[in-house]
């Protein structure tokens, strides 16, 4: 990001980040990382018998990469919270675009805070994820 943080006024969105097409790989990837082997997330056959379309992209997985989005902004050690709700499935092909735009400053612990409402969606404008993050800016 070019510039500080501090001084985006309200309002002001930060580079988005995008994340590629989601593969099954980057899925097993995770689920290696992660532990998490739902089959939901891994196998079509076990997916659509729970009644989903096919595999499903892990929630956690979306996060990971709304925390890009962060991390492309702001060193992690200003990051004093982050949080989720996660609003939609994502899938295999899909492309997640993370946003954010300030919403608020205020001081903090001796320090100055940035509130980010922070979201998600996919190629189809679908709110994958919505929350929001808060940053120590210097």
């Amino acid at each position: 990001m070019t510039g500080n943080l501090a001084d985006l006024e309200i309002g002001a969105s930060i580079p988005e980040w995008v994340c590629g097409a989601i593969t099954k790989q980057d899925l097993a990837a995770f689920a290696a990382a992660s532990g998490d082997h739902n089959p939901i997330h891994l196998d079509e056959s076990a997916a659509q018998e729970a009644g989903l379309p096919g595999i499903i992209a892990h929630g956690m997985y979306n996060m990971a990469q709304m925390s890009q989005l962060l991390l492309q902004n702001v060193p992690q050690r200003d990051i004093r919270a982050f949080e989720v709700r996660f609003k939609a499935m994502s899938l295999p092909g899909d492309v997640v675009t993370c946003a954010g735009v300030v919403t608020s400053r205020k001081p903090a612990s001796g320090e100055t805070h940035v509130v980010l409402s922070i979201s998600a969606r996919n190629q189809d404008g679908v709110d994958i994820l919505a929350g929001s993050a808060t940053i120590a800016v210097r």
